[in-house]
């Protein structure tokens, strides 16, 4: 199958907590990096994600948010540090391609938030997402 989605990230699942409707999983990375999605316990069963399972997690770009360093008191579980690789400027937005360990991914943002950022080939940055925002995939 292939998905629009263009951030794809393989790791392994390292916990699954269950509630009611909800259950978070925490994967790691193949860099090591560790990130939590927030997906229905019903996925949760259907796709057979339990601990060791091999997971892609899927990102839309425009669900990835980009910060100059890590942040503090916020309530975005995933921040990711990369280094920003390529830039596609349009007229109002940007696709920001940012190199993480062990892959890439990419964020649409505002034009005006390049700018304000000072983001160029070589900056720095963290990436945030959501929890609610990673969906998961098996093979």
């Amino acid at each position: 199958m292939s998905l629009s989605i263009r951030n794809q990230v393989p790791g392994t699942v390292t916990s699954v907590t269950s509630g009611e409707v909800m259950a978070t999983v925490k994967v790691r990375l193949e860099s090591g990096q560790g990130i939590t999605a927030a997906i229905t316990l019903e996925a949760v069963k259907e796709l057979g994600i339990a601990e060791g399972s091999a997971v892609l997690a899927l990102v839309k770009s425009t669900e990835v948010a980009l910060a100059t360093g890590p942040v503090a008191g916020l309530s975005i579980r995933n921040q990711i540090p990369g280094t920003v690789a390529d830039i596609a400027t349009g007229g109002a937005m940007a696709s920001v391609k940012v190199d993480i360990a062990g892959g890439a991914l990419t964020a649409a943002i505002t034009k005006d938030a390049v700018a304000d950022l000072g983001l160029a080939a070589g900056t720095s940055v963290v990436a945030l997402v959501k929890s609610t925002e990673i969906s998961l995939a098996t093979a």
